[in-house]
């Protein structure tokens, strides 16, 4: 089942950025992941801003394939890096759709 990881980041410290642009993408394609997008140009449409320097979308074609990129021994020093240099918020969803499976959202 294909999954998404939205990656949520605000920024502290930008000196983990280079490295970790440089070499992430390669392990995420490892895992069979592809960036859908990594953007700065956040805008909060609804809601309190939660102060988001960037936000990455990454679809994998399953959970199992993002917990292997995520304890691959090559993102261990990239994950300590951001962890030390921002507000990271990782979170991870399926591609279901509950539209027709509960009363107040028919399937359309």
């Amino acid at each position: 089942m294909t999954v998404y990881v939205i990656a949520d980041i605000k920024v502290t410290d930008p000196g983990w950025v280079p490295a970790y642009a440089a070499s992430v993408h390669d392990l995420v394609h490892k895992h069979g992941g592809k960036y859908l997008s990594r953007s700065g140009n956040v805008k909060t449409l609804e809601g309190k801003p939660l102060d988001t320097s960037l936000i990455a979308l990454m679809e994998f074609p399953s959970a199992e394939a993002v917990n292997g990129f995520l304890t691959d021994p090559n993102y261990a020093p990239h994950v300590s890096a951001r962890q030390s240099g921002s507000e990271s918020r990782f979170h991870l969803i399926d591609d279901t759709d509950l539209a027709g499976t509960i009363s107040y959202l028919p399937r359309g």
